[in-house]
């Protein structure tokens, strides 16, 4: 047996058990950070928006420690949960600003990648085709036109990104995907605005009538 090989094996050992030690350390993180921004969207839904500030802070915090367990292990930060964790990160922060008509941050002020960025602000759109459709039960038909023409600008962007799946990590499909949303929300609003312009036509008509009535009334008496 050469003389080197127990050397050799003995640093492979160490340097493998570093790295399962960073995995180990930083894939409980990212899951961590995936439920704070679930639960941050549907803080967001329920208007509680101090709550979902706070748990976008908690999954800000965790990728910050993730990104410092993995420096020394790139294969690893790339290996695709860290990338999930960022792409929900991306959408909690873009849904909750969206709804509240706040300036969208860019993935260098958030810290995680674009191919992360760009399908969570897709997945956003997702998430304020449900808002739009709460506000609408509410009556807020002006928010709902501002929520739709935000979705129609996010769907307009995804699709100047024309570049492989390998690089934007599958963007096309999630385009799609956002694309049968936006038409959707669409008809949806198109035939509640309908209705809503009907509902005052005949309330119109109605009190014409009304007063027609009443001036035939008083003429004869």
């Amino acid at each position: 047996m050469p003389d080197n090989l127990d050397r050799i094996g003995q640093q492979a050992i160490e340097h493998l058990s570093l790295k399962h030690a960073a995995r180990e350390e930083a894939l409980p993180k990212s899951r961590r950070v995936i439920r704070c921004c679930a639960n941050s969207i549907r803080a967001t839904h329920r208007h509680e928006r101090a709550s979902a500030t706070e748990l976008i802070a908690q999954a800000h915090q965790l990728l910050r420690e993730i990104e410092s367990s993995l420096q020394n292990h790139q294969d690893i930060y790339y290996a695709g949960f860290v990338h999930d964790a960022q792409k929900e990160y991306a959408e909690a922060v873009c849904f909750a600003a969206l709804t509240q008509y706040q300036a969208l941050p860019d993935a260098g002020e958030l810290g995680i990648g674009w191919a992360a960025y760009l399908n969570g602000l897709a997945e956003a759109a997702g998430e304020l085709r449900r808002y739009l459709l709460d506000q609408l039960r509410r009556g807020n038909l002006n928010d709902c036109e501002n929520y739709l023409q935000y979705m129609d600008d996010i769907y307009a962007l995804l699709i100047s990104v024309d570049f492989p799946d390998a690089i934007t990590s599958g963007l096309r499909r999630t385009t799609d995907v956002t694309r049968g949303i936006l038409e959707k929300t669409r008809g949806d609003l198109t035939t509640a605005m309908r209705q809503a312009q009907l509902q005052q036509s005949i309330h119109e008509l109605y009190q014409t009538l009304q007063q027609t009535s009443s001036a035939k009334q008083s003429s004869e008496q």
